[in-house]
């Protein structure tokens, strides 16, 4: 393997060209990673002889994993709900300060070693994946850099080696083609044209707005500010948005910042951030069962304690039995009263 020097680390903020930094390292059959930060976000391009081996970014890295495997889904029926949300417990990090070296990464290994997927089909979404990462990638206008060896990498499998002037082509007609249906509606503010670049070597770059992370950077505040604001966060996940609104109504928003949830996998990251206090779970989802969803959060190391109040309209021995069994808080029968809610909130709530 050939043993290349390190590019040096650009610590201020300066234009960026992607294209270039791609070419050089591809030129050079570079082995490494080039990490490349904006003021929010951070890409991470991991290189085995100028070949692309994996490719990442800090923004919505779970979310990005989730939906390439829910496609997989339609032909892989081990990939259900059930086991997409028991890897996002174990490999996404719960806040900022638990680093996890490349979780996403790592959480497609997994599912190969437990044999979700084969090798050939984690080649298959390492190739969707990088497809994606990329296209945000090209875009970039201005930023930090470095490229090193990361040995930590290298003790991990790899499944692929990708031609980067093939995926750095596909990206740019995907790119061209959204730019071409946006034009008419750009086309009064202006909007750069796209250049034709056909080729790595090439030093110009895409442009285009970037706005990957506008609408998760306003929600995170709206909960950060609702948090500051109440003395308890509840987090609700339940399908139908009538139970929802009824929880947030019946809950005094002086006393408690409600989280509403009503997709347990699409938004579990929502769960993570928000740290609830308690938690009211409904049992009967179309996409994943409530019990389950509950033993999968108790085996989560934030979870463990924390309260969670199953909220049904079964009120047999057996559901109440299913309850304990995956330790589970509390019960609350539908329908309830505001009394009801208020009751078994404060009974478990510290």
């Amino acid at each position: 393997m050939q043993n290349l020097t390190p590019m040096s680390s650009h610590r201020l903020i300066q234009k960026l060209h992607p294209l270039s930094l791609l070419a050089q390292l591809t030129s050079r059959r570079a082995t490494g990673c080039l990490r490349v930060f904006t003021g929010s976000t951070s890409w991470s391009i991991h290189l085995e002889e100028g070949k692309l081996t994996y490719a990442s970014s800090s923004d919505k890295v779970f979310e990005r994993l989730d939906n390439q495997l829910r496609r997989l889904s339609l032909n892989i029926p081990t990939l259900n709900s059930a086991t997409r949300v028991q890897m996002r417990l174990m490999f996404e990090p719960a806040n900022e300060n638990l680093s996890i070296p490349y979780p996403d990464y790592q959480a497609i290994c997994w599912l190969v070693e437990q044999r979700y997927i084969s090798s050939m089909q984690a080649a298959t979404l390492v190739d969707e994946l990088a497809k994606e990462v990329l296209e945000s990638f090209l875009i970039l206008k201005e930023g930090t850099y470095e490229f090193y060896p990361d040995s930590s990498w290298n003790e991990l499998p790899k499944f692929c080696q990708l031609d980067l002037r093939l995926l750095v082509e596909y990206c740019q007609r995907q790119l061209r083609h959204r730019y071409h249906v946006q034009q008419p509606t750009n086309a009064a503010k202006g909007s750069p044209v796209l250049p034709a670049i056909n080729s790595l070597s090439n030093n110009k770059t895409l442009t285009k707005n970037n706005n990957f992370d506008s609408g998760e950077n306003s929600n995170q505040k709206h909960i950060k500010h609702r948090e500051r604001s109440s003395l308890y966060t509840v987090a609700c996940i339940d399908d139908s948005q009538t139970v929802l609104n009824s929880i947030k109504l019946f809950l005094d928003e002086n006393t408690f910042s409600v989280v509403t949830i009503n997709d347990p996998v699409k938004a579990l990251m929502q769960i993570l951030r928000s740290k609830p206090d308690l938690i009211l779970l409904d049992v009967e989802m179309p996409n994943l069962d409530g019990y389950e969803l509950c033993s999968l959060l108790r085996r989560h190391s934030s979870f463990k304690n924390t309260p969670i109040i199953m909220v049904t309209g079964r009120t047999g021995f057996i559901d109440r039995a299913k309850a304990k069994m995956v330790r589970s808080s509390g019960y609350l029968t539908k329908p309830f009263t505001q009394s009801e809610l208020l009751k078994i909130v404060f009974k478990h709530i510290k």
